[in-house]
């Protein structure tokens, strides 16, 4: 660009980037806003993660359109993936419940030993997998990160309750993720059981019944007496059948990370659904920003395998790092290549302020900025006219302490544009709009990509919650107050409890405060006290000159010349 760093070093601070020096890196989409700040195009030529991963692999990458015709003649029929979803109190777990323990072998004492977030059920129709009722909440989150894990959902709908606001949730997120539903409308024991309700309520909601001439497939069940769950899953399998689920047993394996977790005794543990290959033992994996050997697998009921093929969730031993819950998962040919890989996904997380899962909300920026070093607050102001612009931006730098700094990253006029929430995007900002609203795709494109946008058309509203904001990134000051201290004189033993028989010698000793043993000036225990007497009542608190009954929290080796210091811990919000 025959440029001065220095040109560029400017520009940058001009954006709102600080501690930027001539030897920075900097991502791809900042370089791109930054050249078009010159007039530059920028072209990435790097490769790809995908293509990385494949080169990993020792794979061809494969176009999302084409078709690998070489392992076709591999491909064999997989069991379905079944999520339950539904309202609370629905019966989503009993349902589950009814299905797992009619499938559960003889053998297996007492079914499932282990929870791993899904279980295979073997029934008359082949397996099938089931999800373990996870939340909305973790539906969404696993489908904002790219992760289809889900063939099929069952929403599980009270016939005595009908449509409810998670029935009408689940259904979005089905839609969403354009995955066909089998409505179970349970509870159809009880007698204010109407399924024709049920029906008309759905019928609202987009899903037609088969018998009404829609394409939806409506059952009637009862998770407690186990009506209609025969025909539930003859309705699951002939539904898979129809959706035709194949998978390459011989290929490497891949899949998706359900749930992870740091176990003090194993490392980290990632609790995995191997949707195509086969993953054995002594494979290389990726996982997220994990990697490493695969060292042991167990299945749904805590035993120990040596393969897992499609559809099949496994636990399993061995990752470097713990990833996170829709992370896709690869077995790799080519070790050095995935932990680079591993490695630079790593880094990516280290140096963004917020990870890829997190929403960019003012809440969750001070949460993770309260945990980092760097506490800074980005934002972009746009407004109706200059003038209001240029206030709000005003206002808005004069908040800027030295412990706290507010960022501008981009102030302009105009209602907020797609540009803009790619900045966002890039710089981790949030989105003001003030006396604006998101032209075109703008709102879709943030919801997208977790960026919040705060609409305002009072400024002091505005600049109210921004200087919240960033007075909850500052962590708060912890004072230690004395209120005062006993003296124990006697020691007596109760129904089987240590009571210490003490003479307040300072201030008051209040039964609420924590309390501290301080024997020949070192401390010997630091708790709660259990009780507070005088003679036989319980008081709550004893002031200086009195006598009173201790006894502590866990504590019984207590000793006559002991001093009771009882104390409490003030939490002073700080200030900008």
């Amino acid at each position: 660009m025959s440029l001065k760093s220095t040109e560029l070093l400017m520009k940058l601070l001009s954006m709102g980037m600080t501690g930027v020096h001539i030897n920075t890196t900097l991502d791809a989409d900042t370089a791109k806003i930054l050249a078009s700040e010159f007039g530059w195009e920028v072209e990435d030529l790097a490769k790809s993660e995908e293509e990385s991963i494949a080169a990993a692999r020792g794979e061809e990458a494969v176009a999302a359109d084409a078709t690998d015709k070489v392992a076709d003649t591999n491909l064999i029929s997989r069991p379905p993936v079944v999520t339950v979803m539904g309202h609370v109190d629905h019966g989503k777990t009993s349902l589950l419940d009814k299905i797992r323990s009619a499938s559960v072998a003889s053998g297996e004492a007492g079914g499932i030993t282990q929870h791993i977030g899904a279980y295979r059920a073997q029934t008359k129709h082949g397996p099938i997998v089931f999800l373990d009722t996870p939340g909305h909440e973790a539906f969404t989150a696993m489908r904002a990160r790219g992760a289809s894990v889900t063939d099929l959902i069952i929403l599980v709908v009270a016939a005595d309750d009908g449509v409810m606001p998670q029935t009408k949730e689940a259904v979005n997120h089905a839609r969403a993720a354009k995955v066909p539903i089998i409505v179970a409308v349970n509870k159809i024991d009880k007698p204010a059981a109407d399924p024709e309700r049920v029906k008309r309520e759905l019928v609202e909601l987009g899903l037609q019944p088969e018998e009404w001439g829609g394409e939806t497939i409506f059952v009637n069940v009862s998770a407690h007496t186990g009506t209609g769950i025969e025909q539930l899953l003859e309705m699951v399998a002939l539904q898979s059948e129809v959706m035709d689920l194949k998978a390459n047993p011989k290929k490497a394996a891949s899949g998706t990370v359900l749930e992870a977790l740091l176990d003090r005794g194993r490392g980290p543990v990632a609790r995995v659904l191997v949707q195509d290959g086969t993953l054995r033992v002594g494979d290389f994996l990726l996982a997220g920003a994990g990697f490493g050997k695969v060292r042991a697998m167990t299945n749904e009921h805590g035993k120990q395998v040596h393969e897992a093929g499609p559809s099949t969730p496994v636990e399993i031993l061995g990752l470097s790092e713990v990833p996170g819950a829709g992370d896709p998962m690869h077995a790799v040919k080519d070790p050095k290549k995935a932990q680079e890989i591993a490695e630079s996904r790593k880094g990516k997380m280290a140096r963004s302020l917020i990870p890829a899962t997190a929403k960019v909300s003012l809440e969750e920026i001070s949460k993770r900025m309260a945990d980092s070093s760097q506490q800074e607050l980005r934002v972009i102001v746009k407004g109706d006219v200059q003038g209001s612009v240029e206030a709000v931006a005003d206002a808005f730098s004069k908040l800027s302490t030295d412990r706290v700094k507010l960022a501008i990253i981009h102030a302009g006029v105009g209602a907020i544009t797609e540009g803009d929430i790619n900045l966002a995007i890039a710089a981790k900002a949030i989105v003001i709009g003030f006396n604006v609203r998101p032209a075109g795709k703008a709102s879709a494109h943030a919801e997208e990509n977790k960026i919040e946008i705060r609409l305002y058309s009072i400024i002091y509203n505005a600049i109210e919650d921004v200087r919240n904001a960033m007075e909850g990134l500052l962590p708060p000051t912890l004072v230690e107050k004395t209120s005062g201290k006993a003296e124990v004189r006697q020691i007596f033993k109760v129904k089987g409890t240590v009571v210490a028989g003490s003479y307040v010698i300072e201030g008051t000793v209040k039964r609420t405060n924590k309390a501290r043993i301080v024997r020949d000036g070192v401390v010997v225990w630091d708790g709660k006290l259990d009780a507070l007497k005088r003679f036989k009542d319980d008081v709550k608190d004893v002031e200086r000159g009195f006598e009173c009954g201790l006894s502590f929290e866990g504590f019984t080796d207590v000793k006559e010349k002991d001093i009771v210091e009882s104390y409490e811990i003030e939490e002073i919000k700080q200030k900008l």
